[in-house]
């Protein structure tokens, strides 16, 4: 449809022959001309083309494009015009960067050489080894504590207030009454934070204080982890943690190298295969890495913790010995050594390594209820000031006026109650407490106790596909050989090829070699069509050569630690015999190798072996090998195979990447496509034989690449690409990602919901749109709108009005296209992505997740939320307004780095439509109802002085304010955290419920609007009906006025109350015993004759149903006249 747009001209001829002229007569024979293309772009005019709803926006005149903001030219101003238009923002900012710079004098990282057990010869000062997660020290702690309070509007507030107290002017009260609530709240922060505080010192102490073996002149001598130096040769034993970052120089394991575990750096559960320098590896001591003359050079320390380049120099030797290091020869700090025990030099200490630099501080987050009842508070300190105002108006100005405005500012000061932090921090901690103790979601971690009720304001999920809506389970499903294809129902016939073309086992030594040689014959005749047996045999030796698996067997109960390197067959029991591999997929293939009849049982270094049907052992010498990366996205090796010395390369990839590598094949294309649609994650398996002098030039020319301090990667790389020219395809292989338990249900309960939901993955178009269709992201009869790749912004102006006529459609688009179109079009993108039912986001990087999170925060104003299962999510998680993280096989990254973790999708349903909704009715309920006890006695007092000639006077003084919002009123208000509208199981049922609360009508303006209503009328009968029925005395009216608002105050709990609960009816009687009880020790401010008098009882009932019955009619005809939507649920 986007072909059939006509596209207009916005140019005249002439003016286009100018600029082609201009294009021509570009001065001098050697000058750079525009490049061809980028006038043809030019001439379109698309820098200065609006996105139309129509094609009417193609035929514009020109004049109109020059109106647009984006076509205006502006020139660059200068002098003093500049200086006062912002010039001046722009030196402030770069004098402070330059007194920041001098103070604190940072040096820039650089590259250094490291000499083998010589610290002292660093030519640079290098930090202590020292892990410091504390956040103050000890002269910071009290004054960062309290700015981080009092930069709180609520708690600066009354800081200031309590501080006015001091003044004999100003003072209104007892100063217990305004520094005892102040004071409380201060003191659990500041324990609370010096406990985490003291935890966080005890845990960086006992990390520093971890003892390590250096290897000195003097032998070996323990030293504390932070007393490590560049340059010092340290031991670490098995399952321990590597102190700093090191070069792994030496290893107890005969083959020369060790697995270590990463889950603490990268969050990644699968073990990393690491090498020892080869030089260091065959000196036949360990003290001898101090007798050699040796060094390494290291590249300057960065945040990649899957990069490394260096090279290791021994210059004692003749010739000179250099060897090239990568990211294989290195052991991170914080990881844990899996096997064996080796021997590093530090090279990067303390926050140069690597997981100090990936240590970053994530955002504090802040709930949007927090933000509103801000907004309130806000709103109530005008009102505030305005009686204040009024106040001393209605007084004449008179005497000391601005004394007076500060005393009525002080009287009024609890229409701001600081009781609201504390009740909502409390309920915060209640809502933890009931998430992580409900037996329905087990396992669920509340990592953030600061945002529950964000769960139920949410409008966007944002979710990661592999692992997190599927199992992260790989199971092998297709083979396919260009004329044949294997599914599972035909794998007993892969197994008899398999079985047919191995060699059968012989009781001669020599049988293996001679057996092999009718293989080889098809080799050397390439264009003979080969027989279906051997080329099933050739694709599954491929795959189970073609990999980075490593078989690890566990010892033996009883047995020595040499029995796990025994040799040969008594090592190779099926049952003992575990997989370890940085990717699922590979391990899945190796599994299925081993189904059909060809287990590998050995891998090392420099070789591998595989066993055959018949138990034969083909031995393979491992002379390259190329590692997946993601800019590749392909993997290789190149192995020997001992008994015929034919070299052979392997590679297997994505198809996008593999189509440019391979001979032409007509099925290629079409069946990875097939695969895609059944939802499974494909690769193609390639090899090319090479003869000797083949492997030589390239070994010799890859060897240089990768000695080369400058550029090593792009040298490496086209090394290895001199090698990929006609690859021979063996085979195209399906694995299938099972779905979680439970995904369709929950993916309808939140759409139902009213969420939004966007897949953000990085597997290929075919696959991610095949799961969003399998798990019911996007339902079977939706029509799906599969953006096209576009690479310029001619084509994604073309292919965003192709997709504006779509309506009510799901959008597939790739990250590629993405990034093109938030580049020129980002407004128009995401206000049409946004109208879609569903979106599915392929090809994404982690970058571009979180990138996403933050466009739909900007763009909407929504609440978002993320979740996902592995490291790659982490950013996508901090980034939004609420993480959830999965534990899951991909590691505990995400879940430690959410603010939520869950062990399984299903979980999300039941925390957002349950917990997240009461956690936020609560909270508004909450908050408006201590908002409410705060208006309602400000409102007795705004009466009294009125009554009283605006005398600034303080209605209740001492413990009667403090008791007021504490011990008898507390427990009932704070019991609302308890309440509930409808039950968690009809929550469930009909999640239809969740939609409103998106819309912020439990706690908005209108809302907060009609509490402030409710407490004038009742603070005004309260005040004047104490003061008409009192009969001689003063202290009967605060006795009667009192006495009836904390009964007035437990009522109107109770009228809040949806469904009440034992502890509310405890609270209640509790608070009402409490008053009662501290009667009979109030004589300072009540008259206890009067009372226990019946005239005292009649009046304060009087007063309260007066207060109380009006409001508890309107309730009772408004459930009837307009009933809210759980009503006909809870019936």
């Amino acid at each position: 449809m986007a072909d059939q747009i006509p596209l207009y001209a916005v140019r005249s001829a002439a003016r286009a022959n100018r600029k082609r002229a201009a294009y021509y007569r570009a001065a001098g024979p050697g000058a750079e001309r525009p490049n061809r293309y980028q006038l043809e772009d030019e001439s379109v005019h698309w820098d200065e083309m609006p996105l139309m709803m129509s094609e009417d926006g193609f035929e514009n005149d020109e004049s109109d494009y020059h109106t647009l903001p984006r076509a205006r030219g502006t020139q660059r101003r200068r002098g003093l015009e500049w200086l006062l238009c912002g010039g001046w923002k722009v030196l402030c900012a770069s004098c402070c960067d330059w007194l920041i710079n001098v103070c604190q004098r940072k040096t820039e990282p650089r590259a250094r050489t490291v000499w083998l057990g010589h610290p002292e010869k660093s030519e640079e000062k290098h930090p202590r080894n020292t892990i410091k997660n504390q956040k103050y020290s000890l002269l910071t702690f009290l004054p960062g504590v309290l700015y981080e309070q009092f930069k709180f509007f609520l708690n600066l507030y009354f800081l200031v207030v309590s501080c006015s107290q001091f003044v004999p002017e100003l003072k209104i009260g007892y100063l217990y009454t305004y520094w005892a609530p102040l004071g409380f709240v201060l003191a659990v922060t500041i324990i609370r934070e010096a406990i985490d505080e003291f935890r966080r010192v005890q845990r960086d102490k006992e990390v520093n204080s971890q003892l390590y073996s250096k290897l000195t002149v003097r032998g070996k001598v323990q030293v504390k982890s932070s007393d490590i130096q560049v340059g010092d040769l340290i031991t670490v034993e098995k399952n321990q943690r590597v102190p700093s970052d090191m070069v792994f120089l030496r290893t107890s394991e005969k083959a020369g190298s060790c697995f270590i575990r990463t889950d603490q750096l990268d969050g990644e559960t699968d073990w990393k295969l690491r090498v020892a320098v080869s030089c260091t590896q065959r000196l036949p001591a360990v003290g001898d890495l101090l007798s050699v003359s040796a060094y390494v050079h290291a590249q300057k320390p960065h945040l990649d913790i899957h990069s490394f380049e260096g090279t290791f120099t021994r210059e004692d030797s003749d010739p000179p010995i250099h060897e090239s290091l990568s990211i294989e020869n290195t052991l991170w700090a914080s990881t844990i050594v899996a096997s064996g025990t080796v021997i590093g030099v530090v090279i990067y200490t303390g926050k140069e390594t690597r997981s100090v630099m990936n240590t970053s501080n994530p955002k504090n987050k802040v709930g949007l209820l927090d933000l509103e009842l801000n907004q309130l508070t806000k709103a109530l300190f005008l009102a505030l000031v305005a009686l204040s105002v009024v106040m001393v108006t209605l007084q004449g100005f008179v005497g000391p006026w601005y004394r007076n405005l500060f005393r009525f500012l002080l009287l009024f000061s609890y229409i701001i109650p600081i009781s609201l932090r504390v009740n909502l921090d409390m309920g915060k901690a209640a809502y933890r407490w009931m998430i992580m103790r409900d037996d329905s979601i087990p396992g669920t971690v509340v990592r953030t106790s600061t945002i529950p009720e964000e769960l139920g304001r949410l409008v966007y999920l944002l979710t990661d596909k592999t692992g997190t809506l599927t199992q992260n389970e790989m199971v092998f499903k297709r083979l396919h050989l260009g004329t044949v294809s294997y599914g599972p129902d035909t794998m007993d016939e892969i197994e008899r090829h398999v079985r047919d073309a191995c060699p059968q086992p012989r009781p001669q030594a020599g049988g293996h070699p001679s057996s092999a040689v009718p293989r080889r014959a098809p080799p050397s005749a390439p264009r003979v069509r080969k027989s279906v047996g051997s080329r099933v045999h050739e694709a599954v030796r491929a795959l189970a050569l073609c990999h980075n698996v490593t078989p690890v067997y566990e010892p033996r109960a009883g047995g020595a630690g040499e029995a796990e390197r025994a040799e040969a067959d008594q090592d190779f029991s099926d049952e003992n015999r575990a997989y370890q591999a940085s990717s699922p997929d590979e391990v899945a293939l190796v599994q299925w190798t081993e189904s059909v009849g060809l287990t590998l049982v050995h891998r090392d270094l420099t070789s591998m072996q595989l066993r055959t049907p018949g138990g034969q052992i083909l031995t393979y010498s491992v002379l390259q090998t190329f590692p997946f990366t993601s800019d590749s996205k392909r993997m290789g090796i190149i192995v020997r195979e001992e008994s015929t010395e034919e070299i052979t390369f392997y590679m297997k990839g994505a198809d996008a990447t593999m189509s440019a590598i391979v001979q032409y094949s007509d099925w290629l294309e079409e069946e990875c496509g097939n695969m895609a649609r059944e939802g499974l994650r494909t690769l193609v398996v390639v090899k090319r034989s090479l003869t000797e002098e083949q492997y030589q030039d390239f070994e010799s020319r890859h060897a240089q690449a990768r000695l080369s301090v400058h550029d090593r990667a792009l040298k490496v790389a086209a090394a290895v690409e001199s090698l990929e020219r006609d690859m021979q395809l063996l085979c195209v292989t399906g694995v299938e990602d099972r779905l979680q338990a439970h995904v369709r249900p929950t993916l309808e309960m939140l759409r139902n919901a009213g969420i939004k939901i966007w897949m953000l993955t990085g597997d290929k178009l075919e696959t991610a749109t095949c799961i969003a269709k399998s798990s019911h992201l996007v339902s079977r009869t939706q029509d799906i709108h599969v953006f096209r790749p576009v690479t310029n912004r001619g084509e994604a102006h073309l292919e965003l009005n192709t997709f504006r006529r779509k309506h009510d459609c799901a959008l597939v688009i790739s990250g590629d296209s993405l990034e093109v179109c938030l580049r020129y079009y980002e407004h128009e993108l995401v206000e049409l992505a946004c109208q879609c039912p569903a979106v599915v986001c392929c090809r994404c990087s982690p970058t571009q997740k979180a990138h996403i999170v933050r466009l739909l925060q900007r763009h909407t104003h929504r609440r978002t939320c993320a979740i996902g299962d592995g490291g790659n999510d982490v950013s996508m998680i901090q980034a939004a307004d609420c993480g959830i993280g999965i534990e899951g096989k991909e590691g505990k990254a995400a879940s430690l780095a959410a603010d939520f973790s869950i062990t399984r999708f299903e979980h999300l349903g039941r925390l957002l439509v349950v917990h997240g909704r009461s956690s936020y009715k609560r909270s508004a309920a909450l908050g408006q109802f201590v908002m409410h006890r705060g208006l309602i006695i400000s409102t007795m007092q705004a009466v009294f002085s009125s009554v009283f000639y605006f005398a600034s006077v303080p209605l209740y003084q001492g413990f009667l304010m403090v008791g007021y919002a504490t011990v008898y009123t507390m427990f009932p208000v704070f019991s609302l955290v308890l309440d509930q509208d409808v039950k968690p199981e009809m929550a469930v049922l009909y999640p239809e419920l969740y939609k409103d609360l998106t819309k912020g009508r439990s706690l908005s303006f209108k809302t907060f609007l009609v509490w402030v209503l409710v407490s004038i009328y009742q603070g005004g009968i309260l005040m004047f009906g104490a003061l008409v029925l009192f009969e001689s005395e003063f202290v009967h009216v605060l006795a009667i006025s009192f006495t009836a608002l904390v009964l007035t105050e437990l009522l109107m709990v109770a009228l809040t109350v949806r469904t009440w609960h034992w502890l509310m009816v405890v609270a209640e009687f509790l608070s009402l015993g409490c008053y009662v009880a501290s009667l009979a020790f109030l004589n300072e401010y009540f008259d206890v004759t009067f009372i226990t008098t019946v005239t005292f009882v009649w009046k304060v009932s009087a007063i309260t149903v007066v207060s109380c019955l009006p409001l508890y009619v309107l309730k009772y005809l408004k459930r009837k006249l307009s009933p809210p939507s759980y009503s006909k649920l809870t019936s």
